[in-house]
């Protein structure tokens, strides 16, 4: 079968990686979608068992650091699309392994840009997936594209360090990459060290949500099909060298946010949702919140369009019906 355009997506078998490449997969059955992942412990195969018989779609199990690899896979294929997803992500764990996610989250940039670069087929677009954790925290300024970067713990400095070396290469060799930063992406089939699942699955095993510390923490949460729509219309409509932020103005407090899916999830009166709060030890250091603009983003023509009741509504029947998805990996 001829394809008209090659994507390579790193990552694929991540929450928000499984998300893209069954959009890419079902929205372009005359493209071809490869999608590299190592799976690692936070992703699952069953996340792309719609599409893993399709035509148009091909897994390749392996490392974002292994540039032999990386290389054999450009000289095979001639890559139009490379969307790098691929990362270390949770927060916490980086305290504990930062050697880790310097390894995959800057050196598995490195990899992957320098055999893209080398590749005798050059690609259209690089799009580089990072976080709005990057600009580090603040209680009144709003983050814009040009805000400098203050990333204050491990995982969010790899991110920014992998951005810059992405930048590099726009600047040094005029390589077409995107950067986005996006809002804490939610949804269905993502992780439960990630906070709204977690809180879920503590609920489903009538377990308390942990809130960690006690310090105002709120996050701008953003549906993940919005999230891969964003990733979309920037492959079409992005400019080269430029960097994107994605977000939205749902901002809610993380114990609101535990408070109302116990409400959903447990049915329980207003007096008795204390009882299904429990307070730990705080990490090393906490960011209390991300304000991002996405004015830039939306002159394209994107605009969030799941709304939070909607987006919360469809997470939690999910997890409620696929309550083993995750303790079977």
């Amino acid at each position: 079968m001829s394809f008209t355009r090659t994507v390579l997506v790193t990552g694929g078998s991540g929450f928000i990686g499984s998300h893209l490449v069954c959009s890419l997969v079902n929205k372009n059955p005359d493209w071809k979608i490869i999608n590299l992942d190592n799976l690692d412990y936070c992703c699952s195969p069953r996340s792309l068992e719609s599409i893993e018989q399709r035509a148009n779609y091909t897994f390749m199990r392996g490392d974002v650091c292994d540039f032999r690899l990386l290389k054999q896979i450009f000289s095979c294929e001639n890559i139009d699309v490379i969307f790098h997803l691929a990362a270390k992500t949770h927060v916490e764990s980086s305290f504990e392994t930062p050697s880790v996610f310097q390894r995959v989250n800057i050196d598995g940039t490195k990899a992957v840009l320098g055999a893209a670069h080398q590749a005798p087929y050059r690609p259209q677009r690089f799009i580089y997936v990072s976080t709005d954790e990057v600009y580090g925290d603040s209680l009144d300024e709003v983050f814009d594209e040009n805000s400098p970067l203050r990333p204050s713990n491990p995982y969010s400095a790899t991110k920014a360090a992998a951005e810059y070396l992405v930048q590099s290469y726009w600047d040094s060799y005029k390589f077409p990459v995107i950067i986005t930063r996006s809002n804490n992406i939610y949804g269905p089939r993502q992780y439960t060290e990630k906070v709204i699942p977690r809180f879920l699955t503590l609920l489903q095993m009538s377990k308390k949500c942990t809130i960690q510390g006690t310090l105002p923490v709120s996050r701008h949460f953003l549906f993940v099909d919005d999230a891969i729509n964003a990733f979309l219309m920037l492959l079409e409509k992005g400019s080269v060298g430029e960097i994107y932020n994605v977000g939205t103005s749902c901002e809610i407090q993380i114990v609101q946010l535990a408070k109302e899916l116990i409400r959903m999830v447990k049915n329980v009166p207003d007096s008795e949702v204390n009882d299904w709060l429990e307070f730990v030890p705080d990490r090393p250091r906490v960011d209390l919140r991300y304000p991002i603009s996405c004015e830039k983003l939306q002159r394209l023509g994107w605009r969030a369009e799941v709304s939070w009741a909607d987006g919360i509504r469809q997470t939690v029947k999910w997890y409620q019906a696929n309550c083993n998805f995750w303790s079977q990996v």
